[in-house]
């Protein structure tokens, strides 16, 4: 039977399935709305599969075995739920967006490989005695102490001298100065 075709006793399938989605849509979609644990789209999807399960198999709407249809509709509509089932448990999860939102963002090498280059570049151009206190203290985790002792020179002037150099990175380095905090 085809949508909009004529039946035997005079009625069209189309007025016939809106008496079955109105007889029977109600306790269809409380029935999928539990096996689609709330998930109210998938059961209304279910819902119009069943309809049109019904549709295609005009024969068992018809059949003189039973009084109601319902027993056949809500048997379908459940096997139709357990196959939605298995086929989501043979996929992947599905990530929503709020999910992606809060992921970690792991870093990227390359991005890495590039800032260390950017600042090896930026380095260079310091002076040497900037260059010296800076790679003492922040490259090599040296003490203030530790580096005014290693370059034979007071503690403040290591301090003084690891200021500027970090100042004149932060001109030289501009999309990196938060870091240089």
């Amino acid at each position: 039977m085809t949508a909009g075709s004529t039946l035997s006793n005079g009625t069209t399938a189309e007025h016939e399935l809106a008496a079955l989605q109105r007889e029977h849509g109600r306790p269809l979609f409380a029935l999928l709305l539990r096996l689609c644990d709330g998930d109210r789209q998938r059961a209304e999807d279910l819902v119009q599969e069943t309809l049109v399960r019904a549709w295609q198999h005009p024969e068992a709407l018809r059949a003189e075995d039973f009084d109601s249809v319902r027993p056949w509709l809500m048997t379908v509509a459940r096997r139709l739920a357990i196959d939605a089932r298995r086929a989501r448990q043979a996929r992947p999860p599905e990530v929503g967006d709020a999910v992606l939102e809060n992921a970690r963002v792991m870093s990227d090498h390359a991005d890495r490989a590039a800032a260390m280059l950017d600042v090896r570049q930026a380095v260079k151009t310091l002076t040497p005695e900037h260059r010296e206190v800076l790679v003492l203290v922040y490259f090599q985790g040296a003490s203030v102490a530790e580096a005014a002792a290693t370059l034979g020179i007071p503690p403040g002037t290591v301090k003084s001298r690891a200021y500027y150099a970090l100042r004149a990175l932060r001109r030289v380095l501009p999309g990196y100065a938060a870091d240089l905090r």
